[in-house]
């Protein structure tokens, strides 16, 4: 199947309560256009600089995700126009988003990223980091930034049981923490691998790259 056939395959597979990511990093311009000509508007990408170029070339009407770890320096080429950034995992990322947030007259959406893999190599907050962050007085004088929910990574490992454990897991730290935070929504966990399994565990955004658009290009 081509791409714009794996989107309808995927969107319909999810289901209207599930937002579809389309991770379109090192792919080029021609095949999101593909995508976004069978109905796809979000796109994910891990380099700031590879989503400035193709928001720039691409239609406006698509919401940009930023997915990959974020360099505080290069914060300020996608504040004019990023939708949500997933991953962040520092106070400090969160002060620099808010403060060129600010420079641009927006507010930016953003998820706290859980770490709930066992690899070293993962990024994340620990529960009890992401709470200090959330209580913090530094944190409730950002009026540019929303935090909208939480994101994680599960192990990759082809070990169903050990993946399920680490989606319940970040379930439980969504629901407990939502409780105070009235404008938590989403849940954003699984992948191309394991993109069914997060939903059964409660995820309401998935992020597939590969089964949409084939093998990662690495450049």
């Amino acid at each position: 199947m081509g791409i714009s056939e794996n989107i309808k395959k995927y969107k319909s597979e999810i289901g209207d309560d599930v937002t579809l990511v389309a991770i379109s990093k090192t792919k080029p311009e021609s095949d999101l256009l593909e995508a976004y000509n069978g109905g796809q508007r979000i796109f994910g990408e891990n380099k700031i600089q590879e989503m400035t170029d193709k928001w720039e070339n691409l239609p406006k009407d698509i919401e940009w995700h930023m997915v990959g770890h974020v360099q505080r320096n290069k914060v300020k080429y996608m504040a004019p126009f990023v939708s949500l950034i997933h991953a962040v995992d520092s106070l400090k990322l969160l002060k620099e988003i808010n403060k060129e947030a600010k420079k641009n007259n927006r507010t930016i959406n953003c998820l706290l990223q859980i770490k709930i893999a066992k690899e070293d190599t993962k990024f994340g907050l620990d529960i009890e980091d992401a709470k200090k962050i959330l209580t913090s007085e530094v944190f409730s004088e950002m009026k540019n930034i929303s935090i909208k929910g939480l994101m994680g990574m599960a192990t990759f490992t082809e070990d169903e049981a050990i993946i399920k454990g680490e989606f319940d897991y970040l379930k439980s730290v969504y629901s407990s923490l939502k409780k105070e935070q009235s404008q938590f929504e989403i849940l954003s966990m699984g992948m191309s691998g394991d993109y069914n399994i997060a939903i059964a565990c409660g995820s309401n955004m998935v992020r597939i790259g590969s089964a949409i658009f084939g093998e990662r290009n690495y450049n």
